[in-house]
């Protein structure tokens, strides 16, 4: 007769299958979710193998029971390398050797490594050297005290100090690793590099041994023969001595300091190349250079700056201001007791100083004979006077004005008053001499014309107009800036009462204010604005002589 199960223990068997069904489900759905990049390390079946020894011993009741000792020239191969050293422990049943006294592995005829003691695992293909350790791959040599060379992965890691050389190159760091299939090596902590002059300090570092490519990371200072590098993110190139900086970068050559969002710096050929908010700047001769693109040459002096190009000048109490949209540097009789320079300044020029303020077209100026040179339309103001004409020239004096010419359609204008009076003269040539950057002698000469005020010594209000016509005109200042006499060859003129002046006497006919085109602060200087049109300086054409012609 069968016997009958129980209700209790159907239940139980269904409960059982249920469960080991849901069991099931949910370790398909977990191998399915999981992730597919990772896996787990593969292993070697391959057997470590003894080739030789000159002694053999096995002690199952001694202090490695499990291990065969080996004396004397050991050498074992496992998987297309070898390892020699003067005596070990064999673990057969576990695929693994501790190996003591000179031992060398060897892989292939680009691998060598040689330390006092390690422990080889020849299932995982995994290598820990200890103390005095030297691996040798191709033209690389890595000297360290503790590393451990994972086979299936090419990969040398060092954790105890260790000093990376590679031809001329020469790497020294707390912790690393160094890839023998990539031939790339990564630094960290306390990180030393010398490349030819080249000293690197920082404490994160890549280096291509194939390229000679170093990238560091993180705050670093990189220094050569005459320049030190201030960096976060920058790539250097041993072969080419071309630095790639990055991440606000700062390059420091004596007194001269360049920095940027992006820097290149060609060591060999001395030169430097800056893109965005670059700022140059020079403490010895208190100056400075801002823009968005800089190229500089340290061997030619040859500099290139656009892109909101800003040039600042410090050396006196007020700071100077001049903005184009592109600025160039030549330099001549470089490395000489000649040597000089020349800045062009081109288009759109605009100056501004608490003194002084100009606008023109274009500008050169010349540390030769410290002459500033103002083409097309040019326009200077010193307080209230207003000087123009075709051409400008001024001379300077340790960055104070001397001596300033105005060459072609000469005009000076001078504001007296709130009630737009103003002291006018034009000429075809004029020249203003400064002490101490105030003028103190004024020279106009040829077809000169003149609208002077003057005014009561009391109360310094306006009494008179002088008309005058001459062709040379001297006038000399005080040191205040008030008339003190005046000059004038064969001049022919008026004197109006104040009240008494025609409507037409008031203004020269080649008068011209430009208020309006004066740059109001440092700020001002990247807002052009121009002539408006028909106040443009006509251009006046020089009498050519007749031609000579033989019959």
């Amino acid at each position: 007769m069968k016997k009958r199960q129980s209700p209790i223990t159907n239940n139980w068997h269904r409960t059982a299958l249920a469960a080991v069904l849901c069991l099931f489900g949910f370790c398909l759905i977990w191998a399915s979710a999981a992730p597919k990049g990772k896996r787990k390390r593969p292993k070697t079946d391959e057997r470590v193998y003894l080739v030789h020894s000159d002694e053999l011993a096995y002690d199952m009741y001694g202090a490695v029971p499990d291990a065969q000792i080996l004396r004397g020239k050991v050498h074992f191969t496992h998987a297309g390398s070898q390892l020699w050293c003067d005596s070990a422990y064999f673990f057969q049943e576990a695929n693994s050797v501790k190996a003591f006294g000179h031992v060398h592995f060897k892989q292939g005829d680009t691998l060598s490594l040689k330390c006092d003691y390690a422990d080889y695992i020849g299932a995982e293909q995994m290598m820990h050297a200890r103390r005095n350790v030297v691996l040798k791959h191709r033209t690389q040599t890595l000297y360290t005290d503790s590393l451990d060379y994972d086979r299936l992965y090419d990969n040398a890691y060092f954790f105890e100090g260790g000093k990376l050389i590679d031809g001329k190159d020469e790497l020294v760091s707390d912790w690393g690793e160094y890839n023998t299939a990539t031939r790339k090596a990564a630094f960290f902590y306390d990180v030393h590099m010398r490349s030819g002059e080249n000293i690197i300090n920082t404490d994160s570092l890549h280096y291509d041994t194939r390229t000679r490519i170093a990238h560091v990371t993180g705050p670093s200072t990189i220094k050569s023969k005459s320049t030190v590098i201030n960096t976060t993110d920058a790539y250097t190139n041993s072969k080419t001595n071309m630095s790639q900086l990055f991440g606000r970068s700062t390059i420091v050559d004596g007194k001269k300091t360049i920095t940027g969002d992006s820097l290149f710096h060609n060591d060999k050929l001395k030169q430097n190349e800056g893109f965005g908010n670059v700022i140059y700047t020079d403490t010895e001769n208190k100056n400075e250079l801002r823009c968005d693109h800089l190229f500089y040459n340290e061997t030619t002096g040859y500099g290139y700056a656009t892109k909101r190009a800003l040039m600042l000048d410090y050396s006196q109490k007020d700071t100077l201001y001049v903005h184009a949209d592109s600025l160039k540097l030549y330099t001549f009789n470089i490395k000489t007791d000649s040597v000089y320079r020349k800045v062009h300044a081109f288009n759109h020029v605009r100056a501004y100083r608490d003194d002084v303020q100009a606008v023109c077209d274009s500008l050169v100026f010349s540390s030769q004979d410290s002459c500033m040179t103002m083409y097309r339309d040019p326009i200077v103001w010193n307080l209230g006077r207003q000087l123009l004409g075709e051409v400008i020239h001024v001379y300077m004096n340790d960055s104070t004005v001397r001596k300033a010419e105005i060459v072609g359609q000469a005009l000076s204008v001078e504001k007296c008053d709130e009630k737009n009076h103003f002291n006018q003269i034009s000429s075809k040539r004029m020249d203003a001499f400064f002490t101490d950057g105030a003028i103190r002698r004024a020279e106009a000469t040829g077809n000169v014309k003149s609208l002077y005020y003057n005014a009561n010594q009391k109360d310094s209000v306006l009494s008179e107009l002088n008309y005058m016509e001459t062709d040379t005109l001297r006038m000399y200042m005080s040191a205040e800036r008030k008339l003190q006499k005046i000059w004038a060859s064969k001049a022919v003129g008026t004197m109006y009462p104040i009240t008494q002046i025609p409507p037409e006497k008031y203004k020269l006919p080649e008068f011209a204010w430009f208020e309006e085109i004066r740059p109001k602060d440092k700020y001002d200087v990247f807002n052009w604005r121009g002539k408006a049109a028909g106040t443009e300086l006509k251009e006046m054409l020089r009498i050519e002589a007749p031609l000579q012609r033989l019959e």
